[in-house]
């Protein structure tokens, strides 16, 4: 390999890539402003206007998942029976199975 085309390899092209970001960032931060001493309320965290220290928000997630579950689920599915092969015997059979467990998935996973 010569000149050009060793800087497509990848391995080589990733360290010249993190060696550049990292050339960069070291010069931007050497022209960042830095304010020296204490910054007075500057310092302290702010969300909204609520303090921080007394209050915290703790999110709750239990009704994001079975909704990110489906959807992962939903698009493996489709993805597998979009791209099943219609000359191969058993690949229909295949994608049924998919959809089939999907189903039980989708019961299990909204059951009450």
């Amino acid at each position: 390999m010569s000149g050009p085309t060793l800087l497509l390899v990848p391995p080589v092209a990733l360290t010249l890539l993190v060696v550049l970001v990292w050339a960069l960032m070291t010069a931007a931060s050497s022209l960042a402003f830095k304010r020296k001493g204490s910054r007075g309320a500057l310092d302290k965290p702010y969300a909204g206007g609520e303090r921080l220290e007394t209050h915290r928000v703790q999110p709750d997630y239990r009704q994001f998942f079975p909704f990110a579950f489906f959807f992962t689920i939903l698009h493996v599915v489709t993805l597998i029976v979009a791209t099943s092969p219609t000359g191969i015997a058993g690949s229909a059979a295949l994608a049924v199975l998919y959809v089939l467990g999907a189903l039980l998935a989708l019961y299990v996973l909204f059951r009450r």
